[in-house]
């Protein structure tokens, strides 16, 4: 078996100084693309992402009869199919929204539909949609499994009306289920009915989504959403730059003393990524909204603050940067609320653990989350796991600690296509010596 290439991370000799512009949102992409193949009439996306996990979705929404222009990078147009076509495989890739979302979507289509993916991908839970969907009176085959590969066999309607779900391992289970409740004769009445819902933002950003597009949704309880049938329009939507991809450019600065700034960052968004200036904060650094976007400036040499307890429950995707960050801190950390990141690409615990440890760190797994200790940090040959924020986390840590090798570095192209080119565009503008 061929080796994966290897990237020597480049070290930050002082403190950058950076704008960085980055792509727009996956999260939002794939929202406004599935609500686009479901409208009635065409859509245009500007600004969106063009990435590993957008194309899967482009590729599997035209599988299922969708025109897809998106031959411009500024923007795209889609034309929904008159009725969406099964009899049909539908390739995932690693994509989680692509296995998620399109699950109830498949429930519409004219015949049977069977996803599956990538075999990093055939591990990742999906059994919540899935029973769900048989709840709905839908019929799915997946052997038991709760994973991919899955068949729905769709007829072109669904019911819709009242279910429960357990979504404490992924908020994508809610996501999906709403983003097709429109094209639900009865519309849909979901209750998730567990343990705590991760990433809670990512559901009131489907829910912003929904009503943007005109359709009505309502929250009759905390953890219940009421979604009324109705037709989508056509679209016309601006898609936000990726927050939580913007996550370790705004790291950079903290961890090298630097000031990087990144252009449109909205004034208000429900994206997880605008969560972390109020850590960079607690960490030492300053932070700055105006008219030029987000400007982060680290403290004096990068001597971050540790010693904190997060609860990172509404933003796991934060984990693997924030991670970084306390690895490189002054004082001993807590990240919690994050076991549902085991169900990821990756387990990413498990491979924040094993990474920081393969660097000389002192990290301990705990049940739902990580403590990490700082302590001299040494070089290494850190691993991916195909997964594009652990390639991320390892950016970060090799602007410190010289002599960081990172396989595959090349899976940030997921949500990041360039990843590594642009990260070293912005560690080559340090100035001076640590």
């Amino acid at each position: 078996m061929t080796e994966p290439e290897t990237w020597a991370a480049p070290v930050a000799r002082g403190p950058v100084d950076a704008t960085v512009r980055v792509p727009g949102s996956k999260s939002l992409t794939n929202r406004w693309l599935v609500l686009a193949a479901l409208a009635e009439g065409p859509s245009l996306l500007h600004d969106p992402l063009r990435s590993q996990d957008s194309r899967a979705m482009v590729e599997a929404l035209r599988t299922l009869g969708a025109a897809v222009d998106d031959g411009r990078d500024d923007r795209w147009r889609v034309d929904p199919p008159a009725r969406l076509r099964g009899s049909v495989t539908v390739d995932c890739h690693q994509a989680g929204t692509v296995m998620r979302f399109l699950a109830p979507v498949a429930a519409l289509a004219d015949g049977p539909v069977r996803l599956d993916g990538h075999v990093t991908a055939r591990s990742r839970p999906v059994g919540p949609v899935l029973q769900a969907l048989r709840d709905l009176g839908v019929a799915v085959e997946d052997e038991g499994r709760g994973t991919l590969p899955y068949t729905v066999r769709g007829t072109g309607a669904v019911r819709g009306g009242r279910v429960r779900l357990d979504a404490s391992a992924s908020s994508q289970f809610v996501s999906a289920l709403l983003l097709a409740a429109p094209r639900f004769a009865d519309g849909l009445l979901l209750e998730h009915a567990g343990g705590v819902l991760p990433s809670l933002p990512h559901v009131d950003m489907t829910v912003e989504v929904l009503r943007r597009a005109g359709v009505r949704v309502d929250r009759p309880g905390p953890s219940a959403w009421q979604v009324f049938p109705g037709t989508v329009p056509g679209l016309d939507v601006h898609v936000e730059p990726d927050l939580s991809s913007a996550a370790p450019f705004l790291a950079l600065a903290a961890v090298s003393g630097g000031r990087v700034t990144v252009p449109g960052w909205p004034s208000s968004t429900t994206q997880p990524g605008d969560r972390l200036p109020s850590v960079l904060e607690s960490m030492g650094c300053r932070t700055v909204r105006d008219e030029a976007g987000l400007t982060v400036q680290g403290p004096a040499g990068g001597r971050l603050r540790g010693g904190l307890d997060l609860d990172l429950s509404e933003v796991g995707e934060l984990t693997p940067v924030v991670a970084a960050l306390c690895v490189l801190a002054g004082a001993a950390s807590r990240i919690r609320g994050v076991a549902h990141l085991r169900g990821h690409e990756t387990d990413r615990l498990a491979a924040l653990t094993t990474e920081i440890r393969r660097l000389g760190g002192s990290v301990e797994e705990t049940d739902d989350g990580l403590q990490i200790t700082p302590t001299t940090l040494h070089a290494a040959e850190l691993r991916t796991y195909h997964d594009h924020r652990m390639a991320m986390f390892a950016a970060v840590v090799g602007a410190v600690v010289p002599g960081v090798r990172v396989q595959d570095v090349a899976c940030a192209d997921k949500t990041f296509p360039g990843f590594d080119r642009t990260w070293e565009t912005a560690v080559a503008t340090a100035r001076g010596r640590r």
